[in-house]
């Protein structure tokens, strides 16, 4: 069955970067696009950041356009967000997902990972 599986996920200061990972496994990962959410505490769950499925296409919310990549690596089945110029705002649960074609809405993506934690702390 189709997996993603998020890590990376930590504690960092204010300004700092952190990298997360999301290996996929279980779909045809190079036909999929991959995107990035995230949801803080009593918070819905946000669009972070979208790539398409050969990488040439991606999308950011504004909210961290400047400041977070993403990017993919098809040959490894993993898809990578970078996260620079953390703020305390970033802090959320942050999830992979797995579609069809690049979206910002949840209900775009047909595969989920659990989430890994990013606190943002000064």
């Amino acid at each position: 069955q189709v997996q993603l599986v998020e890590s990376g996920g930590g504690l960092v200061q204010v300004g700092g970067s952190l990298r997360l990972s999301c290996a996929a496994s279980g779909l045809a990962f190079s036909s999929a696009a991959m995107g990035w959410f995230r949801q803080a505490p009593g918070k819905e769950r946000e669009f972070v950041t979208a790539v398409s499925w050969s990488g040439g296409s991606t999308y950011y919310a504004d909210s961290v356009k400047g400041r977070f990549i993403i990017s993919r690596d098809n040959a490894e089945n993993t898809v990578y967000l970078q996260m620079n110029s953390l703020k305390p705002e970033d802090t959320a649960v942050y999830y992979c997902a797995a579609g069809w074609g690049a979206s910002k809405k949840r209900y775009d993506y047909d595969y989920w990972g659990q989430g890994t934690q990013v606190t943002v702390s000064s």
